[in-house]
């Protein structure tokens, strides 16, 4: 029996050991390349072609004879194994030739350029005129050449030892503390045996040495800033902007904060009237910023779908992002939801003109939006062309269906204000009962400022507008031009995008707004970001000549961000 089982299992290993023999891939010789070769990098960098690198080029082919070598820069060479560098960057074509054969292989040469980062800071924060702070520095220098450097540093920093400095010609210039809040941009020029390379930047992120509140805002055709809001800037030094590294998109005309998060609401290259009849035009999106910029994501897009669905003007309630499009209606998103594709089916209608007794009583189907919101548990919505005014309405004036035509019955009790006027942006400050508010008619616009009593008493008469408008101490006032082409700089007659978003500064009360002037008239503010001061009863500049959209505040105190 014992010989039975030894020779069972004998059998059954020679079965196994066929089976796996008979399934060992098949080597295949492939056919080889008449002329073949590969390089590498001699020394230091070898995984960077740099200009001055010495690279060596080693012939691998089959084929037998001289082995001669076009670098691609009008330099030659014979042999084997053979070394050579470049001396500008640039993409070269390598072409080594044995008899009648060839191979050419494209190789690409970067230009040297200095390496500088900011070393790790104590605590994670340059606070202005407090940190000390140094850099690194590494220059690629595959010849080791001589070397020549220039520092320069923006006004107010200050050496180690609080002496003003503005640059240095050390390789490394210790350490530095800055004067200025912002975006602080230091540069570095390195020659190399004479030769000036690409100039090294770093910005380096100031933040106050007191909490608080930030603007971020939107400039036209730029990236998302950030201003931090300080009262009483103290003597010598300077307030500059952050730059949050995140393109603005092409026409966001609405910033919102929440938490700790920036929603930026860009409706895309087409704002104002397109024949969009196969409704696959829109471009706009809705994108997540953390506050310090480490952190974007999309929320939204309406890629490829009606352009006139992109998303428009916003604003946040609760756990809800609401959103509206050009003229019809408002729809909502979680505040938590990522990388959706809108629809009208997935986020349907919370409010449209067909569900209000306002449609066909106040205002029309086309009847354009700009800015919502609530104000004390009651909806705001400007229109400014086709049934214009503040259109006001609570979530109980919500019509379960659409109707074709208004019932007086159904007209919201809260009425409209401003009728017949064209306002665009609001704001309302709760603890001073104050609202603010931009309007755009010829001869009227403006920025105002009443309370919610004064503005039910302007009713629709211009003529009661004069005392609420408010100016620059200097007189100016903030019409944007509607005549002509474009208008407002942008848009139609129709659509200007005047003042697109105000921002209210919780702790001052203090109302900030974005202006664009193109015009001749000097009775008008020059282009640039405003406040309203209430102290004072005038509008005074924040920035002078920024271009921008939309604006808001983060009204949580911070040092930074």
């Amino acid at each position: 029996m014992k010989t039975y089982i030894k020779l069972l299992t004998l059998a059954l290993t020679c079965l196994s050991l066929a089976a796996c023999v008979d399934n060992i891939p098949v080597e295949e010789n492939l056919p080889q390349d008449a002329v073949s070769f590969n390089y590498h990098i001699i020394g230091d960098y070898a995984l960077d072609y740099y200009v001055g690198s010495v690279i060596t080029f080693e012939n691998t082919s089959p084929t037998q004879g001289q082995a001669v070598w076009a670098f691609g820069d009008g330099k030659t060479a014979e042999g084997d194994k053979v070394d050579h560098f470049y001396t500008e960057a640039g993409t070269y074509r390598v072409k080594l030739t044995i008899g009648d054969q060839s191979k050419t292989q494209v190789i690409m040469i970067s230009d040297i350029k200095p390496l500088l980062s900011i070393n790790p800071i104590e605590g994670g924060l340059c606070e202005v005129n407090t940190t000390k702070v140094s850099f690194s520095l590494e220059v690629p220098n595959p010849q080791s050449l001589p070397l020549e450097y220039e520092w320069t540093f923006p006004q107010g920093t200050k050496d180690g030892e609080g002496d003003l400095m503005s640059s240095s010609k050390d390789r490394l210039p210790g350490e530095v503390m800055f004067g200025n809040v912002g975006s602080q941009a230091v540069r570095l020029r390195v020659w190399m045996d004479g030769r000036e390379l690409e100039e090294g930047v770093i910005n380096v992120q100031v933040g106050y040495n007191q909490p608080v509140p930030t603007l971020y805002y939107a400039v036209q055709g730029g990236k998302i800033m950030a201003y931090k809001l300080i009262s009483d800037v103290p003597e010598g030094m300077q307030v500059m902007p952050f730059d949050m590294g995140l393109s603005s998109g092409q026409h966001p005309f609405n910033l919102l904060f929440k938490d700790t998060s920036l929603y930026i609401l860009d409706c895309g290259k087409q704002f104002y009237y397109v024949n969009d009849e196969d409704g696959v035009l829109g471009d706009g999106k809705i994108t997540v910023m953390s506050a310090d910029g480490a952190k974007v994501e999309t929320m939204l897009t309406n890629a490829g779908q009606a352009a006139f669905d992109d998303p428009f003007y916003g604003y946040i309630e609760g756990d809800w992002l609401y959103f509206a499009n050009r003229n019809t209606g408002i729809m909502r998103i979680g505040l938590n939801e990522r990388n959706a594709i809108f629809s009208h089916a997935t986020y349907p209608y919370y409010v449209q003109h067909t569900t209000l007794g306002y449609y066909n009583n106040g205002w029309g189907y086309g009847s354009i939006g700009g800015c919502f919101g609530k104000v004390e548990g009651v909806w705001y919505w400007t229109k400014y062309y086709n049934g214009t005014g503040i259109f006001r309405f609570k979530d109980s004036d919500i019509l379960p269906n659409t109707i074709a035509q208004g019932d007086d019955t159904n007209v919201p009790q809260d009425g409209i204000a401003l009728g017949g006027m064209c306002p665009k942006s609001f704001v309302y400050d709760k603890n001073t009962q104050k609202f603010y508010f931009t309007i755009w008619d010829a001869g009227y616009g403006g920025f105002y400022a009443c309370t919610i009593d004064e503005l039910n008493e302007i009713g629709t008469s211009k003529s009661k507008l004069a005392p609420y408008k408010k100016l620059t101490a200097d007189g100016l006032g903030f019409e944007p031009n509607i005549t002509g082409s474009p208008a407002s700089i942008e848009g139609t007659t129709s659509e200007p995008v005047a003042i697109c978003q105000m921002a209210l500064d919780e702790a001052t009360g203090y109302v900030y707004f974005a202006f664009r002037n193109n015009h001749s008239d000097a009775t008008c503010a020059p282009t640039g970001i405003y406040r309203y001061n209430p102290n004072t009863d005038v509008i005074e500049p924040v920035i002078e000549g920024a271009s921008v959209y939309g604006l808001v505040i983060n009204n949580n105190p911070t040092k930074l961000f």
